[in-house]
């Protein structure tokens, strides 16, 4: 993690911070069908899901400069929204709280320049006049041991 990175901090936003050698990083509106709550009739058919995830990673180029125009730099959207897919596609799960907590986790171990995931699951059918229900969670990468 960046040298002063404190994402656990009072008030952390996910805006980017130059100071803090972070960049903001979004995956938004991932559609998908997965089967997802507490119902028989949930268990039974998959129903449409949103996905949101937001990240904190490192931002080798910050405060000043422009880093080399290279994927390996930087976090890979594609992969993201591929973790994403495949956690949400495996399996029935009955929270949409345990599948954001899955998938930020994951997101988290997949890359060790993310400091923090936030990742919001929807579920855009569920009440007739809301547009949605969901929650956001976040994770936090654990400070390394010694």
């Amino acid at each position: 993690m960046v040298a002063g990175a404190r994402p656990g901090a009072a008030g952390m936003s996910y805006a980017p911070d130059a100071a803090r050698g972070l960049r903001r990083v979004v995956v938004r509106g991932l559609a998908v069908e997965a089967h997802i709550g507490i119902y028989p009739h949930e268990e039974a058919a998959p129903q449409r899901v949103r996905i949101d995830v937001e990240l904190l990673a490192e931002d080798d180029a910050a405060p000043h400069g422009v880093g080399e125009d290279r994927l390996e730099r930087v976090v890979d959207y594609e992969a993201v929204a591929n973790t994403a897919r495949r956690i949400a596609l495996d399996g029935h799960v009955r929270l949409a709280e345990t599948l954001a907590e899955r998938i930020a986790c994951a997101v988290l171990a997949g890359d060790a320049r993310i400091a923090a995931a936030r990742v919001t699951v929807e579920k855009p059918d569920i009440i007739a006049d809301v547009a949605a229900v969901g929650v956001t969670v976040e994770r936090l990468r654990r400070p390394a041991v010694g």
